[in-house]
C-alpha cells in the first residue's frame, strides 16, 4: 500500500494508510518526493519534542514556495526554532492569555446565535458556509481589532491565506491574485500597528505592541507576522474542528443523545474529535543531522512529516482507535501538536467549538445529515476538513 499524502485517495481517508505504515513501515520514504513519514505515536512524539534535531525553519516555504507571505526578517512563529521561537512565544503569551480567551466566551456565543438566526429552525442548511467558517473569522477579526466595515476584505484575505497554507495546490492563474491579497493584508496591519501605537485599543494587536520580555519588544514586522499567523491558526483549524465534530455526532446519534442529555460531555466531544478527526493531520520538520527512528536512519537535510493523524490512531496508545467514543480517555492526543510549537490558539479553538455545539443543539432539537452521500472534504495534505456539511432539522 503506497502512502502518498498528495493523492486524493489518501486525503479522503488516510487512516487505512496510517495503519499500514505503523504496522509495516513506521518510518517511510514517500516515493518520488523525498519525504519521510513518521507514523507511530512514540516516534511522532520524539520528532515533536526534539527541535534541535527536527527543525521547524522553512515550515511555510516548504508548502507554499514563492507564495510564502511572511517577511524574511519575521517568519511565522510556527517556522522558527529556539532561541528566536522562545523569545516570540514568551512575548505572545503575554498577550494571548487564558484570561483573554475565557473572556471571549460570551461574545463567541453572541456571534454563534447571530449566525444561527439566519438559518431555518426547520428545514435544510449547510453548516460550513453558514456557521463553521464565518464564526472563527469574525471572532479573529474582532480579536485583532478589525472594524466591521473591513470584514468583507478580511474574509477575502483570510480565504487566500488559508488556501495557500493548508497544502492546497493553487492554479497558476490564481497565484497573482493570492499575492495581491497577501500584500493588502500586510498593508492593512502596517497601518493598524501605526494607529495602535499612537492610540492603543483593547485588542490583540495593541497587546502585542505592549508586550515586552527582558527589555525586548516585538518589531512591527514581527507583529504583522504574528497577526497573520493568528488568522491561520484561528480560522481554518477551528472551522474544520467545528464541522468535523458536528459530522461525528450526526454519524453517531447515540452519542449525540448522550450530550443532549448531559451538556457537560460536550468538551469530551471536542477532545475525541481532535483525536479521531483532527483538523491538522501532519506537521513538517527538517532533519538537521542523520537520525535513527524505529531502525531507519533519516538522512540530514531530509523533510520529515510527523503524522499527527496516525499518532492519534495508534492502537499502542489508544485502544480501538478508529472508534469514535466520547467517553474514552483522550489524554495525550496530539491534535494540537506537542512541545514548543503546541498550538497557540488551542484554548480558543476549544472554546469556540464547545460554544457552537451548545448553541446548535439548543436551536435544533433534532439534527441529522441531509443525506448519506459521501462528504466532500478539503483537498489538502495538511488539514482534514469539510467543503460542505448539508444538514436538516425537524
Amino acid at each position: 500500500m503506497n502512502y502518498n499524502p498528495f493523492s486524493p485517495e489518501v486525503q479522503a481517508n488516510p487512516f487505512p494508510y496510517y495503519k499500514y505504515l505503523r504496522d509495516h513501515a513506521p518510518v517511510y520514504q514517500v516515493p518520488d518526493f523525498g519525504l519521510w513519514a513518521v507514523s507511530r505515536y512514540d516516534d511522532v512524539m520524539k520528532v515533536l519534542r526534539t527541535p534541535q534535531v527536527f527543525s521547524s525553519a522553512g515550515f511555510f516555504s516548504f508548502f507554499m514556495g514563492d507564495l510564502d507571505p511572511f517577511p524574511k526578517g519575521a517568519p511565522a512563529i510556527l517556522g522558527v526554532d529556539p532561541p528566536d521561537h522562545t523569545r516570540l512565544r514568551k512575548l505572545v503569551n503575554r498577550a494571548f492569555t487564558p484570561r483573554r480567551v475565557a473572556s471571549l466566551e460570551r461574545h463567541v456565543r453572541e456571534v454563534a446565535l447571530r449566525l444561527l438566526e439566519r438559518m431555518p429552525a426547520h428545514g435544510e442548511f449547510d453548516l460550513v458556509p453558514s456557521l463553521s467558517i464565518p464564526l472563527p473569522v469574525i471572532v479573529i477579526a474582532e480579536l485583532l481589532g478589525v472594524p466591521p466595515e473591513r470584514y468583507p476584505d478580511f474574509r477575502r484575505w483570510t480565504d487566500a491565506v488559508v488556501q495557500a497554507t493548508n497544502g492546497t495546490i493553487i492554479a497558476p492563474e490564481k497565484r497573482e491574485e493570492t499575492r495581491g491579497n497577501f500584500s493588502e493584508l500586510f498593508a492593512y496591519f502596517r497601518e493598524a500597528i501605526a494607529a495602535y501605537r499612537r492610540e492603543p485599543k483593547d485588542n490583540l494587536v495593541s497587546d502585542l505592541i505592549r508586550a515586552e520580555e527582558e527589555n525586548q519588544m516585538l518589531t512591527g514586522e514581527e507583529i504583522q507576522a504574528l497577526a497573520v499567523f493568528v488568522i491561520i491558526a484561528g480560522s481554518e483549524t477551528t472551522a474544520n474542528l467545528i464541522a468535523n465534530a458536528t459530522l461525528m455526532l450526526c454519524e453517531h446519534p447515540e452519542q449525540m443523545a448522550m450530550i443532549r442529555a448531559n451538556a457537560a460531555l460536550i468538551p469530551n466531544v471536542v477532545e475525541e474529535t481532535l483525536r479521531c478527526e483532527g483538523s491538522i493531520q501532519l506537521l513538517p520538520r527538517f532533519a538537521m543531522e542523520d537520525y535513527e527512528i524505529a531502525g531507519t536512519t533519516i538522512p540530514a537535510g531530509s523533510p520529515v512529516m510527523a503524522l499527527l493523524g496516525s499518532a492519534n490512531h495508534d492502537e499502542r496508545k489508544f485502544p480501538d482507535p478508529d472508534r469514535f467514543d466520547i467517553m474514552r480517555n483522550t489524554e495525550g492526543h496530539v491534535g494540537f501538536g506537542y512541545g514548543i510549537h503546541f498550538c497557540l490558539g488551542s484554548q480558543l479553538a476549544r472554546l469556540e467549538t464547545k460554544t457552537v455545539l451548545e448553541t446548535v443543539l439548543e436551536r435544533f432539537p433534532r439534527l441529522a445529515r441531509k443525506d448519506n452521500q459521501p462528504v466532500k472534504r478539503v483537498e489538502s495534505m495538511i488539514v482534514r476538513g469539510l467543503k460542505e456539511l448539508p444538514l436538516r432539522s425537524e
